[in-house]
């Protein structure tokens, strides 16, 4: 029985699934909007969103935790443009919208973008 198990594995180690939730947080970030598989965005949502959270403290520690993390273009922009939008909400920065299945191997859809605020 499956209980209290939390996370997708993606069929990959835990250095390949976390590099593939920073890869995917940088490019949300750069885009502020991507396409990609509804289990992806749904694993991504409560990563980017504790970011942004995070990020919200603009100490120079959180910054620094962020760039460790994230890359040091990622943290920056979050920090600059990102996080200052949503100074005044308490989460949900996020939305996922469903698409119509992936024509070669009918996976299903999803964009995954900033909510504009």
């Amino acid at each position: 029985m499956k209980k209290r198990v939390k996370g997708r594995k993606f069929g990959r180690k835990r250095d390949q699934r976390k590099a593939l939730m920073r890869h995917l947080a940088f490019a949300l970030v750069q885009h502020e909007r991507i396409e990609t598989t509804q289990a992806k965005a749904k694993e991504l949502r409560p990563f980017i969103e504790r970011w942004v959270t995070k990020s919200q403290d603009t100490s120079l520690g959180r910054y620094r935790l962020a760039v460790a993390h994230l890359g040091k273009q990622t943290a920056k922009k979050l920090r600059n443009d990102i996080a200052p939008r949503y100074k005044n909400r308490k989460g949900g920065y996020t939305r996922i919208t469903k698409r119509l299945p992936r024509k070669g191997d009918a996976a299903r859809r999803a964009i995954i973008e900033f909510v504009k605020d």
